[in-house]
């Protein structure tokens, strides 16, 4: 068994077929000066038709998916829009009598090469998203056909060196049934298309083979545990197409629960929120049970266009989400744009790490005009629903009393302008940074509610980049040193009588269920597929035996036994179980 990185989950079994390594050779081809305009008319022509592709995709992508997974072309379409890129093509065509595909191909490289270079995953992905760009661009200047997948609907595993978005939108999750990749992130785009379509996905196999996986082979991928076998043996086959069984009958039997309130056995409630990017999203949110939406991530709001939204555009956004929720909370988290999430329209400076940078509230707070043209949205919209304002990475009480000082002066303005609005929002500050831990006391005394954002949190704790695959093994949720911040937060809490939620990824992991029931977290915020599982641990779960275990996981050392003892609680529960709802029996 090949042990990578599981970057879709689910479990399947079936025959290869080995996509082939898409990479054009071609030849030196010097244009005399008289074509140079001919050639510049050939890019522009391709340009065209590579957009017009990219927007068709979009428009097949929307209906179906969320905010995230169609913010990828957006990306692709602004590489194509990007002056760096085009003229790079552009002076290799002018000044060294190149043609337009020479000059493409050469343009790519360049950037795939010097991104390729640096210690950043998220730079390595979007030489990626150059190459997907620039391969269709080159279709078009080739006329060059697309590769082609098998067309008899016979189902087959997939496998390539890398997938790209644009490859991923073309396959039938009921044909294609998981996809392996020689080289890729969890974090990748391709991953978030893989995830969105429920397609089993396992990555990063390359150098981990004894041969090279042919077409014909038989396979087994298991994209939650990352593993996969090659030509496995009878026994190995029997057992995975039982446990495939097993979990498709577990993900029918999950949508019964979708009514049941999320309570256990004992009494204990747990409000499980949806996280989202867009209002598409909800009406999938909804159908799974979500008592309403603990993180709107506002940024992908900024990132669909070619400049800053305007206060009505987001009124309507923000408007359209709260009355689609019927009176269910919505909290809103304010513009968290930086790091890795840039704006094609707006240069950010330059930073070596822009992680702990010009980013989220520091950036709001410093561009004050975009930062109340969003409050004043926000403050509107809350005429139609429940909702609250959530800061980003807040690290000081003056940044949270700056804030809250903006969105009274927003409210103000819009009282005399004689716009409707709606005053005494709760406010919450975001607490993903040990600064935020250890005064989260005094950030208690200033705002209506706190919200534990697990991803930083982690990742600023332990000081480790999750996305460097060097170290990213030492990126560990239930490492002690988190779960004592977790516990520091929860009890400051508890003391100012505020309550506590969780919105970063821990918040959709079974295992910590007893985690947040011990320490009386009232909301778990996650990504939409995550709530019915975690609503079926919560029906077997006893919040009298949750207080019990954490007292326990705080007198362990490391993350194995802290892990080790929580699989045993979840165990001994299954076991137990008698009672709760027969569709989880």
């Amino acid at each position: 068994m090949i042990h990578a990185i599981g970057g879709s989950e689910g479990i399947a079994i079936g025959k290869a077929f080995v996509l082939p390594n898409w990479e054009w050779e071609l030849p030196e081809q010097k244009i005399e000066a008289l074509d140079l305009a001919h050639e510049f008319e050939r890019l522009y022509e391709g340009v065209k038709q590579s957009k017009s592709e990219i927007h068709q995709m979009k428009h097949e992508l929307d209906e179906t998916v969320g905010r995230e997974e169609v913010s990828i072309f957006d990306a692709h379409l602004a590489i194509l829009d990007d002056p760096v890129f085009m003229n790079e093509i552009q002076g290799i065509i002018q000044r060294q009598y190149k043609a337009a595909a020479v000059a493409v191909k050469e343009a790519i490289d360049h950037f795939v090469t010097m991104f390729d270079l640096l210690d950043d995953e998220y730079m390595k992905e979007r030489a990626l998203d150059i190459k997907d760009v620039g391969n269709r661009l080159l279709k078009h200047l080739l006329g060059a056909p697309e590769i082609s997948l098998p067309s008899d609907n016979q189902p087959f595993v997939l496998v390539a060196r890398e997938l790209t978005p644009s490859q991923l939108i073309h396959l039938k999750p009921d044909v294609v049934l998981g996809i392996v990749t020689m080289i890729g992130s969890a974090s990748s785009h391709s991953a978030i298309m893989a995830r969105a379509f429920g397609i089993p996905l396992v990555m990063g196999v390359e150098g981990k083979l004894e041969r090279p996986i042919v077409t014909g082979d038989l396979l087994i991928l298991d994209g939650g545990a990352g593993t996969l076998a090659v030509m496995p043996n009878a026994e190995t086959v029997g057992r995975y197409t039982e446990l495939r069984r097993q979990h498709l009958e577990a993900k029918e039997r999950l949508q019964d629960l979708v009514k049941v309130p999320a309570v256990t056995p004992d009494g204990s409630r747990l409000a499980l929120a949806a996280n989202i990017s867009s209002t598409k999203e909800l009406d999938a949110a909804l159908s799974r049970g979500a008592a309403g939406v603990g993180l709107f991530r506002t940024e992908f709001l900024y990132m669909d266009r070619s400049r800053f939204p305007t206060e009505e555009e987001q009124f309507e956004v923000y408007r359209a989400a709260a009355e689609r929720l019927g009176g269910a909370a919505l909290t809103i988290r304010t513009l968290d744009i930086g790091g890795d999430k840039q704006l094609d329209y707006y240069d950010m400076p330059e930073e070596n790490n822009p992680f702990l940078g010009y980013r989220a509230i520091r950036f709001s707070l410093d561009r004050r005009d975009l930062f109340k043209t969003q409050l004043r949205a926000i403050l509107r919209a809350a005429v139609f629903g429940d909702i609250r304002v959530m800061y980003p990475l807040i690290t000081s009480i003056e940044e949270v009393r700056a804030a809250g000082a903006l969105l009274a002066e927003a409210q103000r303005e819009l009282e005399a302008e004689g716009i409707p609005c709606k005053g005494g929002l709760p406010t919450g500050a975001m607490i993903e940074v040990p600064a935020a831990v250890v005064i989260s006391d005094l950030l208690a005394d200033e705002v209506s509610f706190l919200s534990i954002g697990t991803n930083d949190l982690v990742q600023f704790t332990l000081a480790v980049d999750r996305m460097n695959d060097q170290i990213n093994h030492l990126y560990e949720p239930y490492h002690p040193a988190v779960l004592r911040m977790l516990r520091s937060v929860a009890e400051a809490a508890g003391r100012k009588g505020i309550p506590v939620s969780v919105c970063g990824e821990m918040a959709g992991d079974v295992r910590a269920i007893p985690i947040w029931i011990g320490l009386g977290i009232q909301t778990l915020s996650m990504s939409v597929q995550a709530i019915l599982p975690v609503k079926a641990a919560m029906l077997r779960t006893n919040a009298i035996a949750c207080r019990q275990l954490v007292e326990e996981l705080f007198a362990l050392r490391s993350a194995a036994e802290i892990k080790e003892r929580l699989e045993r609680f979840h165990a001994e529960a299954a076991i137990q179980d008698g009672s709760v709802h027969p569709g989880m029996r």
